[in-house]
């Protein structure tokens, strides 16, 4: 997954915990932290990426924390990547109207660009959350999943 960076892979991360939570009441990023074994101090910084685009609603006070501030379906992944790493652009030779008069290379990348927004477009946390780990058959052989949290152990 080295198209995505750590921010967002953890963004995805803690949308999909939040989501996950059926008691819809607001979770700190603290105690979201421990159950992802993340950084309380970068997930916070992570979670006001996604406050501050409005995909998740910041709560004040003692029971404060953060919930979901859109329905999931209505949270895609092209959403939550561009909070954490800005818009995707297409960054190519010159801007040109007439694509096929372009060099390959620019065709190549323009391609490329739309598949990649096309794809994070189609997806939507509702997704994750309908299956947010491996089928047992892969979960058996130990097969790591970005999805499921990576508990700290002592030390």
């Amino acid at each position: 997954m080295a198209m995505l960076t750590k921010t967002s892979l953890s963004a995805i991360r803690a949308l999909t915990f939040i989501g996950g939570n059926d008691a819809g009441e607001p979770l700190s990023p603290r105690n979201i932290a421990e159950q992802l074994g993340e950084s309380p101090t970068y997930l916070s910084k992570v979670l006001r990426h996604l406050v501050k685009s409005g995909i998740l609603r910041a709560h004040r006070g003692v029971a404060g924390g953060v919930t979901l501030n859109r329905a999931p379906a209505d949270v895609t992944l092209l959403a939550i990547v561009e909070s954490c790493q800005g818009t995707i652009l297409g960054d190519f030779c010159e801007d040109a109207e007439e694509l096929e008069k372009t060099c390959a290379l620019h065709q190549a990348g323009a391609e490329l660009h739309r598949a990649i927004v096309s794809v994070l477009s189609r997806w939507t946390l509702a997704h994750l959350l309908a299956k947010p780990r491996p089928s047992e058959e892969l979960a058996d052989k130990h097969v790591q999943c970005w999805l499921t949290p990576k508990l700290r152990g002592p030390g």
